[in-house]
């Protein structure tokens, strides 16, 4: 099978570690990251949700934290402390440093992001095809209103920093709409016999990958099933604080209105298939209503064991979808 998933960070990495474990070593994954997060510190480039999948994929990353280099060690961020430079409150360790440092010397030196990406998978071998969304510079910001007045941000300051303590009042994809997709992306999606919309979060990873024009035009349009998997469970995030954005967009926090948010194809939205978890069995049917193939399975990624059934499920449902597609024909 190839199978392309637009995916975010911790919960798009842990999806697509079971991901792999679920398929036979035949089977194709191309990823196409969201690069809305990336930030520029310490005269860097940091792309936090490329690294989160390559490091997960890759064997190096910080099982507790979910992000981060494990073993990691905190030497130039203490140095640059006590030099009065900030941010404080971003934390990269030294390990990680030299990630950043590679990529900013690439680009630097003229590579494409996607280019950069690529040899910096060459070391980690995460066993997916990992694509920026992107080459372009796209940054997500949140409109807020606190002490200072209204302002806008960047989303790793508001997420970060504030902690999202203050209300999301918009979230704007700075550069989303002259951007393009990266070389290779609307080629996954159109070649794939399945197209995924892992557990992450459905407004600032998913949701900026398909503001870049072409890619919700492309997963709309796709000749394979697309299936989802709620990134909430019980009406609550599995993890982070993906409600606080949800309600920037008017979308409550449930299992059944982010499905709702993403729409049915047959009605111009994204989705053929929609995954909740048993806790939410009781909007089967009203995602079913609104034109979406939806199950009750569970949806807790405590093990990879029990993410690759979760996998197994997405793709099992992708095997109804596309047979009574074809049935209809």
């Amino acid at each position: 099978m190839r199978i392309t998933a637009l995916a975010g960070g911790i919960g798009g990495a842990r999806f697509l570690r079971g991901l792999r474990a679920a398929l036979t070593p035949e089977d194709r994954i191309t990823v196409i990251g969201n690069t809305g997060d990336d930030i520029h510190l310490y005269g860097l480039k940091v792309c936090p949700d490329l690294d989160t999948v390559m490091y997960t994929l890759g064997g190096g990353i910080h099982e507790e934290q979910g992000w981060g280099r494990t073993d990691e060690t905190w030497s130039i961020k203490e140095e640059m402390k006590a030099y009065g430079v900030g941010p404080e409150w971003f934390g990269l360790g030294d390990r990680d440093f030299a990630t950043h440092i590679v990529r900013t010397q690439m680009l630097a030196a003229g590579y494409p992001l996607s280019a950069v990406t690529e040899a910096l998978c060459d070391r980690w071998q995460p066993g997916v095809r990992l694509l920026p969304m992107s080459d372009d510079r796209v940054e997500t910001h949140v409109r807020i209103t606190d002490a200072d007045g209204p302002r806008v941000v960047h989303f790793q300051e508001y997420w970060v920093r504030l902690h999202a303590a203050v209300a999301a009042e918009a979230i704007v994809p700075v550069g989303a709409e002259s951007a393009k997709p990266a070389p290779g992306v609307l080629e996954a999606i159109a070649e794939a016999d399945l197209v995924l919309l892992p557990p992450s979060n459905p407004v600032v990873s998913i949701g900026t990958i398909l503001a870049v024009p072409g890619i919700r035009e492309a997963v709309a349009g796709a000749s394979a099933p697309v299936v989802g998997l709620s990134p909430i469970i019980g009406g609550a995030p599995v993890r982070g604080m993906a409600d606080k954005v949800l309600a920037a967009v008017g979308v409550q926090t449930t299992a059944a209105a982010v499905a709702r948010h993403y729409g049915a194809r047959r009605d111009g939205g994204l989705l053929d298939g929609w995954l909740v978890d048993t806790s939410d069995a009781a909007a089967v049917d009203e995602v079913a209503t609104a034109g979406i193939a939806c199950r009750a399975v569970p949806l807790l990624m405590s093990s990879v064991e029990a993410t690759a059934e979760m996998a197994r499920a997405a793709l099992a449902l992708a095997a109804e979808v596309a047979g009574a597609a074809g049935a209809a024909e």
